[in-house]
């Protein structure tokens, strides 16, 4: 009786069972558990350890990595496991696990492009596996094809992409509107020895960058913080050069409200045609949507979608060209 209310105890709490909920359907690590739920590592530690003390999780290690796994069910707990499966699926509605599941998808699918950290025993994976293959080696070479251009990062955060960028453009203007995270990007591009960023806080519905600055106006996963995304789209036309041409990696619309709280986005993505809308209304033309990324069972899709400002008329383009 003693051991039957320990183990109801142990389950008697939240985060243990959003914890085993997930065990149950992938093997986790640490750090990952931590992303998923929201929690302190320490905690995910500690909840980890009783649950692995009560033989509900195991522990294994793989290419130097400590992953987590639900327990086989023994004589013992047989029964247990087919009453926590009914709960969980009963529990899938419930905000708080459809946020732990989509989280879990982005864990899965960072996984799946980052070779570290991906289990030797996915054999359907490791099939494929060419050495050296690299979703950002990629990016870096296809940007050694690209004209020294002039690029805008626009709601930059802390920088990973402006430093990507500075690889390739001749300069870049970042902007966001968080000093604190401005600080930390121009930390980042001083580590890496990067000197063609100037770094400027500022609001996407109202850039501080004069008109027809660069020639790339980048909005990578920036639109859906924006409380006017319309008049942020037309900023960022506003500072491309006739030519020049303004990007966009959003989400397609979903339904995670938790992603407000979390992380502090204002619209739950957009739909295809709104962001032709928006590009279209800001004067571009040959205008682009198409998905960037998606994959099954995941709620987030990335759109990519793009829009060319026309040139100036030939005597203004003259006129333009002898004020310079």
């Amino acid at each position: 009786m003693k051991q039957a209310s320990a183990l109801y105890r142990l389950l008697g709490d939240e985060a243990r069972l959003r914890l085993l909920r997930l065990l149950a359907r992938e093997r986790l690590n640490v750090t990952e558990l931590t992303g998923i739920l929201g929690l302190a590592q320490s905690g995910v530690s500690r909840h980890l350890g009783l649950l692995k003390d009560a033989g509900l999780v195991v522990e294994e290690k793989d290419a130097g990595f400590t992953y987590y796994r639900a327990a086989a069910p023994t004589g013992g707990d047989a029964g247990l496991w087919p009453v926590l499966d009914a709960q969980f699926q009963a529990a899938d509605a419930d905000a708080t696990v459809r946020a732990d599941a989509a989280r879990l998808q982005e864990v899965l699918r960072l996984r799946q492009e980052n070779f570290e950290t991906r289990s030797k025993v996915d054999r359907q994976a490791w099939r494929q596996l060419v050495p050296g293959r690299s979703w950002a080696a990629w990016s870096r070479a296809l940007g050694l094809l690209l004209p020294p251009l002039k690029v805008a990062d626009l709601g930059c955060g802390e920088g990973y992409l402006t430093i990507e960028a500075a690889r390739w453009a001749s300069s870049v203007i970042a902007v966001d509107r968080s000093e604190v995270v401005l600080g930390r990007a121009r930390e980042r591009a001083r580590r890496r020895h990067v000197s063609n960023v100037i770094w400027k806080k500022g609001e996407l519905e109202k850039l501080p960058i004069r008109d027809s600055r660069v020639d790339v106006a980048l909005l990578s996963q920036a639109l859906h913080h924006a409380g006017q995304p319309a008049l942020a789209v037309a900023e960022a036309a506003r500072v491309t050069m006739p030519g020049g041409r303004v990007l966009i990696l959003d989400l397609r619309t979903h339904a995670e409200e938790w992603v407000r709280a979390k992380l502090g986005d204002r619209v739950l993505g957009f739909r295809d045609h709104e962001l032709r809308r928006m590009l279209g209304a800001a004067g571009l033309r040959d205008v682009k949507v198409d998905v960037g990324a998606r994959k099954t069972g995941d709620p987030f899709t990335v759109l990519v979608a793009s829009g060319t400002k026309p040139e100036l008329a030939a005597p203004n383009r003259r006129k333009r060209r002898a004020q310079i």
